[in-house]
């Protein structure tokens, strides 16, 4: 069965870095549009960025812009990260990864949210704190 697990969320620091992590099993990452979205409590969930495994195409919502990074590893095609630095209290938030196949939307759609993604992850709470 097709599944996608985060990790890699926590209690960090207002300044500090967190890498979230993407595992997924049942299938191989390709030619889908994979990204990553939060929700914070009593907030809608927001797309933070997403990456076409086809052509390398990103995109990345204006708050995050500069400070986050979204990548695949490269060694393990199931697997892909949301770096994310220089982190503050606006970014508290239960952090879900997802995916969707090239042919159904673009990365845009995906991150907008203008088109649902299909599958989901569980999430992982990121929790920007003194």
């Amino acid at each position: 069965q097709a599944q996608l697990v985060e990790s890699g969320g926590g209690l960090v620091q207002p300044g500090g870095s967190l890498r979230l992590s993407c595992t997924a099993s049942g299938f191989t990452l390709d030619w889908y549009s994979i990204g990553w979205f939060r929700q914070a409590p009593g907030k809608e969930r927001e797309g933070v960025s997403c990456l076409s495994t086809s052509d390398g195409t990103t995109y990345y919502a204006g708050a995050v812009k500069g400070r986050f990074t979204i990548s695949r590893d490269t060694s393990k095609n199931n697997t892909f990260y949301l770096q994310m630095n220089n982190l503050n209290p606006e970014d508290t938030a239960v952090y879900y990864c997802a995916r969707e196949h090239i042919a159904l939307t673009t990365v845009q759609n995906m991150c907008t949210m203008t088109q649902r993604a299909s599958d989901w992850g569980q999430g992982t709470q990121v929790t920007v704190s003194a």
